[in-house]
């Protein structure tokens, strides 16, 4: 009988014999270290920046500056060489009690210097009325919750209903296109984030419109539409899958199946039956041409080829298991399939679903503060703003320097090793106050940030702990 090590040797050689490395479409130049969209290179989590990355960081040490934002927001955010740009909401819906007036409600897309910290300009953008009303599930996220997107000259933020917006990098507004102006059936709001394939904008509009749209980046003119059935009940994500030197295809996630588009035109290319649930708020991850996916509220998780046409759950699916998750999107490393969900990392063998490990993040009852267990912060319920909160993890794990990084709601990051045990590294805090973490962190250039409800940090080793530069040359 195999066990999950073998397995994992197993699968990580056929994947590294059979298959061809996933790469993102023809995407505009940019830097090596730059993390353009939600999750950074194609959603995988993984960031390629070779600079060192601290292990340890507390409120008085490796925190480099926090800024205030002018509101809360659960979108993450994105850097484009010193700029971290970021989505928040205002005016609305901060205080569950006193929600306000709806006409207040703004959208903002800010831009930070990634050195000091320091805003370099914040545009707010009025909303398409009337909104989903603050409250209930909504309220776990509310209005910000799309991560923008860059080809390293302008920067795509899409704002619901309010339509998506192109802003050149010194914040002019460059083009805007209404996607739908649908409210979500269950009111639970809108997600899902645009990404690039090569100059076509491509947005999730599934709350808006129940479609999956292509939009060309120069004009903001719609390309195509694909409103097939199905694709409402999705707040996840795509990803761009290479097939071959002439074809790839946009995979995503929706309830029940998982499905391959053409990004070029948007036309259905295959299927696969999946989860079986009415909700998928998770995103899909790509290594090597094979989609995985652990989402579902009822759960599941599923891996598949992309490259097939038709209904491909005979010809092209890997595996299927019943494991659990809600809203993070899983990462995949070196032949692993890493995933938080409910306060538990979980470890699977990419090839073949098989369990590495599962283990708790944290003593029950409690999350552990900066250096293990002291300061220890009670895990209760949190609420986004003043609102209703169930207390869930939101965001996803990334990885960089070779370790994996997991922001919980309360503010706890864990960082622990990727291999096949659970090897904790740190527990850290950027913050002793009361805020609420939602965001998926990026790390770029040496450096890892993180987004609350308040404040947007950046993290990375001080002067004391970077190697000194080298003397200049003497004048003389």
């Amino acid at each position: 009988m195999r066990t999950a090590t073998a397995e994992l040797f197993l699968g990580g050689l056929f994947l590294l014999l059979t298959l061809t490395p996933a790469q993102p479409g023809c995407m505009l130049p940019l830097a090596a270290a730059d993390w353009t969209r939600f999750r950074g290179p194609n959603g995988s989590g993984i960031s390629p920046d070779a600079d060192r990355l601290p292990t340890t960081w507390s409120p008085t040490e490796n925190v480099l500056w926090k800024v205030e934002l002018p509101g809360p927001g659960a979108s993450s955010p994105i850097v484009v060489g010193r700029r971290v740009f970021v989505t928040c909401w205002s005016g609305y819906g901060i205080d569950r009690g006193h929600p306000g007036d709806f006409t207040d409600l703004r959208r903002h897309l800010v831009c930070v210097d990634a050195e000091s910290g320091n805003i370099r300009w914040s545009k707010a953008v009025a909303a398409v009325l009337p909104e989903t009303t603050y409250g209930s599930m909504l309220a776990e996220h509310g209005y910000a919750s799309h991560t923008p997107v860059s080809d390293g000259q302008r920067v795509y933020a899409f704002f619901g209903k309010t339509g998506v917006i192109a802003f050149d990098l010194q914040g002019e507004q460059v083009w805007r296109t209404s996607v739908g102006e649908n409210i979500e059936p269950r009111a639970w709001g809108s997600a899902a984030s645009p990404i690039l394939f090569g100059s076509i904008v491509i947005v999730p509009a599934f709350a808006e419109s129940g479609s999956l749209l292509g939009l060309d980046a120069e004009t903001g003119r719609i390309l195509w539409r694909q409103a097939g059935g199905g694709l409402q009940g999705t707040w996840g994500t795509p990803v761009l899958v290479t097939v071959n030197d002439e074809r790839t295809d946009l995979a995503i996630g929706i309830p029940g199946e998982i499905r391959g588009f053409d990004p070029r035109t948007g036309d259905l290319r295959w299927y696969c039956a999946a989860m079986p649930t009415d909700a998928i708020c998770s995103s899909v991850v790509t290594d090597y041409g094979v989609v995985f996916a652990v989402a579902g509220r009822q759960g599941g998780a599923i891996a598949v080829y992309a490259g097939g046409s038709g209904d491909v759950l005979e010809s092209h699916r890997l595996w299927t298991t019943r494991q659990t998750n809600r809203i993070g999107t899983p990462l995949v490393h070196e032949g692993r399939l890493f995933f938080v969900s409910r306060g538990m990392v979980n470890c699977l063998v990419a090839r073949s679903g098989a369990v590495i490990f599962a283990a708790p993040l944290a003593a029950e009852g409690e999350e552990p503060g900066p250096r293990g267990n002291q300061g220890a912060v009670p895990r209760k319920p949190l609420r986004f703003g003043s609102g209703v909160g169930f207390g869930g993890d939101y965001s996803s794990p990334v990885l960089g320097d070779g370790k994996l990084f997991y922001v919980s709601r309360s503010g706890s990051t864990y960082v622990f090793k990727p291999g096949n045990t659970y090897e904790p590294l740190a527990v850290n805090r950027v913050t002793a106050n009361r805020e609420e973490f939602v965001a998926t962190p990026a790390i770029s250039n040496g450096r890892i940030f993180i987004r609350s409800n308040r404040h947007l940090y950046g993290i990375g080793l001080s002067a004391a702990a970077v190697d000194p530069p080298p003397a200049e040359d003497s004048p003389d």
